[in-house]
């Protein structure tokens, strides 16, 4: 496969090109790809050096994939000339996730609806990643009706400036900030920018890309997201309607089988998911799960998962092992 990863010297790009090399990607030749003022840098993959290349150059080379993480404008100007070359494009930004034509996808979810005309593929965000894993298997079995997300995100979901800003509170310095208050010691109730309905973009992704991916806009869904002085891993709580009762046995049943999840949920022993221990990580991890009692057919659960990798880098690398595995490109 000839692959490249536009955005290779960012931190999701960083990423990518680590979950590529820890999973065996079958890569014959890499071209990472950045904005022109990063051209010629090098980064490391597979014990060798390959030095950054521009977009043109790149869509020149006709890759068979190319992973974006270079933000929504970059997707929406140059992901249509990789598709138009032949690449198939699988993006990390908000550009396509709600493009209609396009596909949005969680490969234990709806890899099996992706075809060889799919040229743009939307990976959702990271923060809807991780909540659907764990929720699909359920929606199946009982049918969601109604959701309450509260997200805990890690600054690393705002990117390199905002980890700066952290370290640079820790030892006293005051530098450049990406968020409008200090994040050390602090919980901002503020991910990404605020709408006209009073909701932050974050919060509205949540709603319409749970939507999206399931095929159902009857579930009904509400989120508040704060971001935590957390570097690497969301935490969410989440409360869940279903239309039919359940057996929290089959519950626990259910996430352990699917694809995906690992259930941490021992109270007795104090074992449940935290960030601390989801980083670096593939899976989703679920815990806490328990009835909600003031309401009928209702369940509370605590989801965590490593959203650089889950969230963003391993779930695009998943859609281009699926799209290679089955020769879609």
């Amino acid at each position: 496969m000839r692959i490249a990863v536009v955005g290779a010297t960012g931190l999701v790009g960083q990423k990518i090109l680590e979950v590529l090399e820890e999973r065996n990607f079958p890569v014959s030749e890499l071209f990472p790809v950045a904005s022109e003022k990063s051209v010629g840098k090098e980064v490391a993959f597979n014990g060798k050096k390959y030095k950054v290349i521009g977009m043109e150059d790149a869509i020149n080379l006709k890759p068979q994939i190319a992973i974006f993480s270079a933000g929504g404008d970059t997707s929406l100007k140059f992901a249509p000339e990789f598709a138009k070359v032949g690449t198939t494009v699988v993006d990390n930004s908000s550009a396509w996730r709600m493009d209609e034509s396009k596909k949005l996808v969680v490969p234990e979810i709806n890899a099996c609806e992706l075809s060889k005309n799919d040229k743009i593929i939307a990976n959702p965000n990271c923060s809807t990643i991780q909540m659907i894993v764990a929720l699909a298997p359920l929606h199946k079995k009982y049918k969601m009706e109604r959701l309450v997300i509260s997200t805990y995100q890690s600054i690393t979901g705002t990117g390199v400036k905002a980890v700066k800003q952290f370290e640079n509170e820790r030892q006293g310095i005051d530098g450049e900030k990406a968020y409008p208050y200090e994040i050390d010691k602090n919980c901002l109730p503020h991910c990404d920018v605020f709408t006209d309905n009073g909701y932050t973009k974050e919060e509205m992704k949540l709603v319409n890309e749970t939507r999206k991916i399931l095929k159902d806009d009857s579930i009904r869904i509400t989120a508040t997201a704060v971001r935590v002085p957390v570097v690497g891993g969301h935490s969410e709580a989440v409360n869940v309607e279903f239309a039919n009762d359940f057996e929290l046995a089959e519950v626990k049943d259910i996430l352990t089988k699917a694809d995906g999840i690992i259930v941490q949920d021992d109270i007795e022993n104090n074992e449940y998911p935290m960030p601390k221990y989801s980083h670096e990580k593939d899976e989703v991890f679920v815990g806490r799960i328990r009835r909600d009692f003031s309401n009928p057919n209702t369940l509370n659960m605590w989801v965590v998962a490593d959203n650089l990798r889950k969230g963003a880098a391993t779930n695009a690398v998943q859609i281009a092992e699926y799209l290679a595995k089955h020769q879609l490109v």
